[in-house]
């Protein structure tokens, strides 16, 4: 279950970046999971919640956006999703050569923080490294 060793690095990540923001805690981590990322996000929710414990992060929420699987044709650039059954030929001009412009991604893309109060939360993206 690598689930795990994600919840894990995402965190460690944010455990360090949230060092940088003294007196305020993590509310919520927002994470986008790309169809394609190989990642079971009932799996990495339930893992988040079990390492959480004990650290910083105790009691934040886990957000998943989740990106959908879009491939781009190389013959006439138009780019498509990706549905089962797996088809990779482009709808417009029949081409099977194609190239993933989305659906890969594993980030961080947010990370909302609160006063211990739990007022006044904010989101703060940017600079925290993903896993």
């Amino acid at each position: 279950m690598h689930e795990l060793s994600i919840a894990l690095s995402v965190v460690e990540a944010v455990e360090e970046f949230a060092a940088g923001y003294p007196g305020e805690r993590v509310e919520e981590v927002r994470l986008r999971v790309g169809a394609l990322a190989g990642v079971e996000a009932e799996a990495l929710d339930f893992s988040f919640t079990v390492v959480c414990e004990g650290t910083a992060l105790a009691g934040a929420r886990l957000a998943i956006e989740h990106v959908p699987a879009v491939v781009r044709c190389r013959p006439c650039e138009r780019e498509f999703a990706v549905r089962p059954p797996l088809d990779l030929r482009c709808p417009a001009c029949g081409g099977g050569s194609v190239e993933c412009a989305s659906g890969r991604e594993l980030e961080i893309a947010a990370v909302v923080l609160g006063t211990a109060e739990g007022a006044d939360e904010r989101e703060v993206a940017g600079d925290v490294p993903s896993p």
